[in-house]
């Protein structure tokens, strides 16, 4: 009669749904990448996350947002790829460099957010306009992928344009860091 209620009890609990807990995580598959179609993107706005676009005297830090907006968990490593998109005329696009920090591997969790940073050096409103890069919008490809997102520049301000420097005062790190 044990045996009966045991099973009994065992067949009450998988039809809750509470037997799913008891599948070891090894059996468990990998989450897969995630795409661009998983993810929505911003720039973080509140509080220590604003760059201070109005001081010239050292480089300051925007941050990007992914969160994973799809109903089952994915992983992102490496930088995602940033293109500005200037408000001059003179301006064109400029594609970011990579810090040379090592990127982590990261499992986003549905729901979760990550982040990254673009360090930025901005230069004064008086510097002359082929010295100087005026953000307007900005086009982020998640790590891997070819789709991006275009976020507009809600900052304002100047970055010196070195977008053919080896070494630019501005640039992307990893996702995660």
């Amino acid at each position: 009669m044990k045996h009966k209620l045991t099973a009994v009890a065992l067949a009450a609990v998988v039809v809750a749904g509470t037997a799913a807990a008891a599948v070891p995580a090894s059996a468990a598959p990998a989450p897969s990448r995630c795409h661009t179609a998983d993810l929505k993107a911003g720039f973080a706005t509140g509080g220590d996350a604003t760059p201070e676009m109005g001081q010239t005297k050292k480089q300051t830090q925007a941050f990007i947002w992914f969160t994973n907006k799809s109903k089952h968990a994915c992983t992102l490593a490496g930088f995602a790829g940033v293109d500005m998109v200037g408000a001059q005329k003179t301006d064109g696009t400029w594609s970011l460099a990579r810090s040379a920090k090592k990127p982590p591997k990261m499992t986003l969790q549905q729901g979760s957010t990550v982040d990254f940073s673009i360090t930025l050096l901005p230069v004064a409103k008086s510097t002359a306009s082929k010295e100087k890069f005026v953000p307007a919008k900005f086009l982020v490809t998640p790590p891997n992928e070819t789709t991006h997102f275009t976020l507009k520049w809600p900052f304002g301000g100047q970055i010196l344009n070195q977008d053919g420097a080896t070494h630019p005062g501005t640039y992307i790190n990893p996702v995660g860091l």
